[in-house]
Parts: C-alpha cells; structure tokens; sequence
C-alpha cells in the first residue's frame, strides 16, 4: 500500500539529512583515477560523457584511444574537433586482427609515450585511457611503470581507464570503480554495430 502524503514527507526528510550530512562531509578536491571495467557496453561511452562535461567547464581534456584502429567513429569526430581536446587513436586494431603479439607490443608501448606526456600535461584536466586494461591483462605494458605514471600526474587531474578486466593494481589504487555488467546485448542477435549507438 502506497505511503500517505505524511509519511512519505518523513521519510523524505529523514532520508534528505543523511544525506545532507554525507555531503557536508565531503569537503576534499583532488585529482580522481576513475576505473570502468566489466564486460558490459557503455565504458568508453561514460569515459566520453566525461570529456564533454568538461569541455563544458572550459577545461581541456587528452584522449589516448588504445587497441582501436579505427578513426570513423561518433566520438572522435565530434569530440576530436573540439577545441581542448587531444586525441590519439594509438592501436593497431583488436589483437584476432593484427594476430602479431611483438607488432602489438611495439605498438602499445609507443602509445603509452603519448600518454605519458599527457600525464605531465597539467594544462589536461581531464585523461580518457581507453581500453588500457587489455595492456596491462596481456603483458604489453609493465604494470608497475603505469602505475608509477599515474601517480606521479599532476594533483588536480583526473583520469579515467576503460577496459574488460581491469588488474589488481589499477582497482587498488582507483578512487571510483565502476563495474558495467552485461546482461544482453543486440550483437548477439544478430544486430550489428549502429552508428551513433556503437560507434
């Protein structure tokens, strides 16, 4: 049975000063590593939703798109046109496509020195690493190395990391992490990839 107009006011006040109290807690600013992994659709997707709210402070933002090859996609025509923004496309494409573990190493690494210099960027309020897990999981890249990396990035800036199976050491040292879960998607029935949905 549905609350009554006064006990719904209650609970509402009761439920708006906890709150209010956590809120006033939170009194700190810093720069966020924020950490969206599982196998779910819509990662990049909220990694780039971030680029545009920042665009819409005024801020700037660096994107280093890992593993993906491809150029054509919604997100990059749009958002890469966009003054403040530096993006890298810095992949050979998916590894069942370039099926050459050396060449994809060589690859990652030479990507990783783009985003390395966007780490020391503090003009950057923003740094998108999309798909980076998948470097980390395969070996192309020293997980140690990357981490030190972020860490030593400037205070204030923010940075977000896509990717299925994000490791240990990004989960351990990530303020947010967000786990997509994927509970059906159109693919399998057949749908293919939708421009302006999947790319």
């Amino acid at each position: 049975m549905p609350d009554n107009s006064e006990q719904h006011s209650r609970r509402m006040a009761r439920k708006k000063a906890v709150i209010d109290a956590s809120i006033a807690k939170a009194d700190q600013d810093k720069g966020l590593l924020l950490v969206l992994t599982g196998n779910g659709k819509g990662k990049s997707s909220s990694a780039f939703g971030m680029v545009a709210r920042t665009l819409g402070y005024g801020y700037k933002a660096g994107v280093a798109q890992f593993l993906k090859s491809r150029r054509d996609t919604g997100e990059e025509k749009f958002l890469g046109n966009q003054p403040g923004v530096q993006w890298h496309v810095l992949g050979d494409g998916f590894t069942w496509d370039t099926q050459n573990r050396d060449a994809d190493i060589a690859t990652a690494r030479r990507g990783w020195t783009v985003a390395q210099g966007m780490l020391r960027d503090e003009s950057l309020h923003l740094v998108v690493l999309d798909e980076l897990t998948y470097l980390l999981t395969y070996g192309y890249l020293d997980e140690k190395q990357v981490c030190a990396d972020l860490a030593a990035r400037p205070p204030t800036q923010h940075v977000v990391i896509t990717g299925r199976a994000a490791p240990e050491c990004l989960l351990a040292m990530a303020d947010t992490v967000s786990e997509i879960q994927d509970i059906k998607h159109a693919y399998r029935a057949g749908i293919r990839a939708q421009p302006g949905i999947d790319l």
